[in-house]
């Protein structure tokens, strides 16, 4: 299509034109995903294919949606152990498109969302070795040396899991419902995490939302990541408490905050504690205060469930039993520690 919301063509032709990036026919483009989320789009001409993300259209504040620093990123990780698509071009004004943009060049490959999808890729032990190759690529995220690629100013390191439980327990203040019957729960959890904070063990590159649906697997080996995708929450921070939230995906509650059957859910899978213990053999990292980092992580996905809620209770397109998630999602955080 060439006449897409949010995307100006013509706008990002003479762009591309004038950045020195070669061009070929006629530019098009097609919606791969939008909504909650950053809208993303596939560019092409005649012989180059990109990807292209943006803020939606509506919907969240800009500071959840920092083209730059996710640009950043992608574009520092080039040439290391982590896959990342090579970076083409980024604009964090409203000069090209309205709006900021960051775009990288198109990796081939399947990106596996549902539990159906899952299944697909083969048998248990091809699912198996996915898995470990998924893993051993977040423990190497976590093994690159932020300072030695040009990220040692990504975030500020010092304080990160004290900043988490204090902006996620701000957050529920926002989103919870009028007289809310999950206060006490809520309050008890944020009050039992903000008393046992431990000292992080080292600061790293931390990718802030890992599983297997924000990567690109290749299409005729499963085992093989080709891509990380969606680094907008990625910053310095405790590598432990990425882990822990990729094991938290894993829980059952998490089909009902995506709204379908989730590919990181399904029972095809290792469990939690599983996943857990091979990515301490993968990346040497001592799994210490682990209740703690898991407590946070449910705490985390509650807090994000219920804003989902909320802004579905605000005329937002919102899976219909996400609201249902946050109770129990608390309740196992509660149970983690």
């Amino acid at each position: 299509m060439t006449n897409l919301d949010g995307l100006d063509l013509d706008a990002l032709d003479r762009h591309l034109r004038a950045e020195g990036v070669a061009r070929s026919g006629e530019l098009r483009a097609e919606l791969i995903s939008g909504g909650r989320s950053n809208l993303t789009f596939r560019v092409f001409d005649d012989a180059s294919k990109w990807v292209l993300r943006r803020p939606p259209l509506h919907g969240l504040t800009p500071s959840a949606h920092d083209m730059a620093r996710e640009y950043k990123v992608v574009a520092a990780l080039a040439g290391s152990a982590v896959p990342v698509a090579r970076a083409v071009t980024m604009r964090n004004d409203d000069s090209v498109l309205g709006a900021p943009f960051q775009m990288v060049e198109n990796v081939d490959g399947v990106v596996v969302r549902s539990a159906d999808e899952l299944a697909a890729l083969g048998d248990a032990a091809v699912i198996e070795k996915t898995v470990d190759a998924l893993i051993k690529v977040l423990a190497d995220l976590h093994a690159v040396d932020p300072a030695a690629v040009g990220l040692g100013d990504f975030g500020k390191a010092d304080g990160y899991l004290e900043r988490q439980v204090r902006r996620w327990g701000s957050q529920w203040e926002h989103v919870r419902l009028p007289d809310d019957a999950r206060d006490d729960d809520v309050l008890r959890l944020h009050s039992a995490l903000a008393e046992r904070i431990p000292a992080s063990p080292r600061a790293s590159i931390v990718h802030g939302d890992y599983r297997i649906d924000n990567t690109i697997l290749d299409e005729n080996d499963p085992t093989l990541v080709r891509a990380v995708l969606d680094w907008e929450l990625s910053t310095l921070g405790d590598p432990l408490s990425d882990a822990a939230l990729m094991c938290v995906y894993r829980n059952p509650n998490f089909d009902d905050v995506l709204g379908m059957r989730a590919a990181w859910t399904s029972d095809l899978l290792p469990p939690a504690d599983d996943l857990a213990q091979r990515y301490a053999l993968a990346s040497g990292q001592e799994l210490q205060n682990w209740e703690f980092y898991m407590a946070l992580a449910y705490f985390k996905l509650a807090i994000i469930a219920a804003g989902i809620d909320f802004r579905g209770r605000e005329g937002s397109d919102a899976p219909a039993r996400v609201g249902e998630a946050v109770a129990p999602l608390i309740a196992e955080g509660l149970a983690a520690l």
